[in-house]
């Protein structure tokens, strides 16, 4: 402020420190402060727990936040007490910014505003960088007051190593035009001491009053600034403080000082301690600070502390949002303007607000004017001599040897080293990286020809090798650096590419000569009817149409006819096929795998598969439907289910049975092969089984028909047990028949058991043991219990299995006539003759015949035990199963025992009316061989599936 023309000079000291950004050290480093860390080089998996980021500032190695994350030397702190996460290093430095591939980082202003009062001639203040940084050469102090001189001292008080002045006018419009607003600060108003010349890690600075013929009042202010830049206004004296938005953050290099020079560190004492990774070079920081750092060398980037830090090109794939066009350029990847828009920094390009297309190069800029990926190549213009950008800085620096700065990865076509700067346009070759496509194809982490269809090609100058670069293949066409880029060439839609008819191939074409009655058309690029073709073609075309006009109308009627009642036809299908629950059915039965997926077959295919339902197809009639023999178009034999009624009761059962059994795979249950759903009625289309029912071969016709042998029943009852088995404990869900009985175990051509008929069946979740539902079964097969609670478990299967086996030993129906005249129950007449020791008077008089006494009690014993009335008192069907196999087992040791007696021969088992031989399988028993007789085919192919078909539920 100035009062009746005396200037209250003001003094503020902002210092600066550069920001350093640390990843996590090596697995062997400690957290700062326990006296024992370890120094080396990490690996990039030992640091992937540290922390990347406080707030927006990113954090790499060797700086890093928490134990084994930084080297010794290098922590942060991430202070989140604030709003604001602000990254600390030290304490007081607040890093702003982290480059350690540059080996730089900044650092936000810490200020001081110094009062001077009357009498205080003198203010010292002293400041040390922090660990693991130095102060950066092209940092300042700047001081803004008025009348002070500035003396800045190293190691101790009489070390002077640098100083200036800051003087006044009286009129401020004086000082303002003596700045001119160039913010300049050369001594008036504002001092600076250049810290290049200083070299120095700590300083003191000592303010002092200076004579003046400016009176002071009551205080001075001074202000003191450490910044790489300040940019003085003469407002500044008069305000509190300086407007941060003049002053740029203080510039700090990365220093590795637990070793004073490279030598030093890389010598084989202190190798474990060496911060360099393999592919880095080592630079020496001056004698007056001591230490090193590490860079990247040549065109490699990336982080030279970590191992495997230094890459020649990283192939990511750029953002979406990039700008690829800069006037009339077109800026492809791994070119690019914005972050995370190009490969590497070397292939960064600038597009300035009347969008030129800038290569900015450390020592000079370029105005690109044509960018090639195919050939490699860019022109490009000498800022120096280019008029058209007067708002661009045009200057080429020479380094110390006199040569112009390298531009790598670019380099010139004609001119050796350097580029010649007197040309207007430069044409110049550019590589990825400077490495051979041999050696760049071993790392494929950082293969830059990462398309398809793309390869290496070798960037040469002369006889000089200069790096790689990518190329789409021979007939393609793209962008090599980006995957499934280099797509095909379609040449044959170039103009003039064939003479003849082009057929295109993937990365090329070839062409054909035209047929002899057509010629080639340049202007349609095809093969067309010559004039004398087409004009005899022509006349015969309209003779024909007089001749066939008639005949068309007519045949276009019926076929409308025609079309229309398909039409018809069609929705009533669609209408049946959504009535019938067609759209549940697909949702059901879609996650099966394709090998076993349930079909949904067409109206059409079923009707072409029984010749339309020919009356000579049926193979049964019941009272729910009757049963046809078809044969699919991929000549599979199949049996067709069709049902008389359309109860909405009869399709919920339709849907269940379809639903289950497209879930089963087992040997002993019958194959659906799939449904239709286009009729009135949905139909079932089964596996073809040959033989027919148990109950068929039991209890109707007996005479014309085999008889079971005893260990032929056994088999059928140990294969139809272990089928339920498999429903009740072994498929993905718990499934219950709820109507086994015999007329639904089919027989095949070997007489091997297939359950069916699961229209009744239940599922249930792994956590239920049963279900309440309406009773449904088959009287003489129902479970008491289950008919007078409702409550449906596994054991009810259980019961129904037990009357299944009381059939098989008895030959009698589940209700039959008894000597009196009386329909009885054949499970009720089975206990009772049990528990009043009847037993061999009540069984099948061929069992008395094959059977001995032992393995009739042990199969009545099963019989008893699953015919239990309360079903917690059954076995499991697991249970049964195991208990069939130890009876079959048992008896097959006997007659393993009796072939060796008799040598070896068994009178063959002949159908009753037959001279059949039967066939024998051979069943390894204790290191012998057992030849058991197989029931022979006595059924013909037209017999299968009556008998299920007419046993009501």
């Amino acid at each position: 402020m100035c009062s009746t023309g005396v200037l209250l000079a003001r003094a503020c000291a902002v210092l600066m420190c550069l920001a350093v950004v640390a990843r996590a050290p090596p697995a062997k480093v400690h957290a700062a402060g326990t006296g024992n860390e370890h120094l080396g080089i990490p690996t990039k998996a030992s640091l992937a727990h540290c922390p990347s980021h406080c707030r927006d500032v990113e954090i790499s190695y060797p700086f890093g936040i928490g134990p084994g994350c930084f080297r010794q030397g290098f922590e942060l702190t991430c202070d989140n007490t604030t709003g604001s996460p602000r990254l600390f290093l030290g304490n007081s430095t607040q890093v702003t910014s982290i480059h350690v591939g540059r080996n730089m980082a900044y650092a936000s202003a810490i200020g001081y505003n110094i009062t001077m009062g009357l009498g205080v001639d003198t203010y010292t203040q002293s400041w040390e960088a922090p660990t693991g940084v130095v102060i950066d050469d092209e940092n300042g102090i700047y001081v803004v007051g008025c009348g002070v001189d500035i003396y800045m001292f190293g190691d101790n008080t009489t070390d002077v190593i640098g100083s200036c002045m800051s003087i006044c006018t009286d009129n401020r419009e004086i000082m303002e035009r003596a700045n001119m607003g160039y913010g300049a600060c050369e001594g008036l108003g504002c001092c600076v001491i250049w810290w290049s010349l200083t070299c120095r890690q700590a300083f003191t600075l000592k303010l002092g009053r200076r004579n003046s013929t400016i009176a002071l009042l009551d205080e001075a202010s001074i202000k003191v600034i450490f910044s790489e830049y300040y940019d003085f206004v003469v407002g500044d004296l008069y305000a509190s403080w300086v407007n941060t938005s003049n002053v740029r953050d203080m510039l700090l290099d990365i220093a590795i000082t637990d070793k004073p020079s490279c030598a030093s560190a890389q010598s084989q004492e202190n190798k474990d301690t060496y911060a360099c990774n393999s592919e880095s070079i080592c630079k020496d920081l001056p004698v007056s600070r001591g230490g090193y750092n590490c860079f990247c060398p040549g065109q490699m980037e990336g982080n030279p502390y970590v191992v495997d830090g230094c890459i020649d090109y990283n192939p990511k794939a750029p953002n979406d949002n990039c700008t690829r066009l800069c006037g009339n350029i077109t800026i492809p990847f791994p070119f690019g303007i914005e972050e995370g828009c190009f490969a590497n920094d070397n292939l960064r390009l600038n597009c300035t607000s009347n969008n030129t297309t800038i290569l900015d190069r450390r020592y000079a800029q370029y105005r690109v004017t044509n960018l090639s990926l195919d050939d490699g190549l860019m022109t490009v213009t000498n800022m120096l001599n280019d008029t058209s950008s007067n708002n661009m800085e045009r200057i080429v620096i020479t380094n110390y040897d006199g040569q112009y700065q390298s531009l790598q990865p670019f380099y010139e076509e004609v001119v050796d080293d350097n580029f010649d700067f007197s040309q207007e346009d430069v044409v110049i070759k550019w590589a990825i990286a400077n490495i051979t496509c041999q050696k760049a194809m071993l790392n494929k982490a950082t293969y830059a020809c990462i398309s398809d269809n793309s390869f290496c090609k070798e960037v040469m100058r002369g006889k000089t090798h200069d790096g790689y670069r990518c190329k789409c293949s021979d007939g393609f066409q793209g962008n090599p650096y980006l995957k499934n880029s280099c797509t095909d060439i379609d040449e044959c839609a170039i103009p003039n590419k064939c003479n003849g008819i082009c057929h295109n191939f993937n990365g090329g074409f070839n062409c054909t000569s035209c047929h002899h009655w057509k010629e080639y058309d340049p202007k349609k690029h095809k093969c067309v009817m010559s004039a004398k073709q087409r004009n005899l073609i022509l006349g015969i075309a309209i003779g024909l149409a007089c001749g066939l006009g008639s005949i068309s109308f007519a045949l276009g009627a019926i076929v409308l006819t025609g079309r229309w009642k398909k039409d018809i036809q069609r929705k009533i299908r669609r209408a049946y096929f959504k009535k019938n629950q067609g759209l549940l059915l697909e949702q059901l039965i879609s996650d099966e795998s394709v090998a076993n997926k349930t079909k949904i077959f067409t109206l059409d295919e079923l009707e072409e598969a029984t010749n339309n339902f020919d009356a000579t197809r049926v193979l049964g009639h019941g009272g729910h439907g009757t049963v046809y023999k078809g044969i699919l178009s991929d000549q599979r034999v199949v049996a067709i289910k069709k049902s008389k009624i359309v109860e909405q009761t009869e399709i919920d059962q339709f849907i269940n049975e379809v639903a289950i059994l497209s879930q089963i795979i087992h040997r002993n249950v019958v194959k659906l092969f799939g449904c239709c759903l286009e009729d009135e009625v949905p139909l079932l289309v089964y596996e073809f089984i040959s033989n027919g029912t148990l109950y068929g071969i039991l209890h109707e016709n007996i005479a014309v028909k085999c008889l079971l042998s005893w260990d032929d029943r056994i088999r059928i009852a140990l294969e139809a047990a272990g089928a339920l088995a498999y429903l009740h404990s072994a498929a993905a869900i718990p499934i219950f028949h709820r109507d086994v009985k015999s007329s639904n175990i089919l027989l095949d051509d070997n007489f091997t058991v297939k359950v069916s008929d699961f229209g009744a069946s239940r599922s249930l979740s792994l956590d239920e043991t049963h279900v309440v539902t309406i009773v449904q079964g088959t009287f003489g097969y129902l479970d008491p219990e289950y008919y007078h609670t409702g409550q449906l478990t596994e054991k009810s299967d259980v019961y129904s299995f037990g009357v299944i086996l009381v059939e098989l030993l008895t030959r009698k129906k589940p209700i039959f006539i008894n000597e009196s005249g009386a329909k009885q129950s054949l499970a009720h007449y089975f206990v009772e003759g049990l528990q009043e020791g009847a037993l061999m008077e009540i069984i099948d008089s061929q069992i008395m015949e094959e059977a001995d006494q032992e393995e009739i009690n042990d199969i009545a014993s099963v019989i008893e035990a699953c015919l239990r009335s309360k079903g917690g008192h059954r076995p499991s069907m697991k249970e049964v199963d195991m208990r069939l196999q130890f009876l079959r087992t048992k008896r097959l040791r006997k007659k393993t025992h009796l072939l060796i007696e008799k040598d070896g021969e068994i009178e063959p088992l002949l159908c009753s009316g037959t001279q059949d031989t039967h066939e024998h399988i051979d069943v390894p028993v204790n290191d012998t061989h057992l030849i058991v007789p197989m029931m022979s085919r006595c059924y013909s192919l037209e017999q299968e599936f009556a008998a299920s078909s007419s046993m009501a539920r």
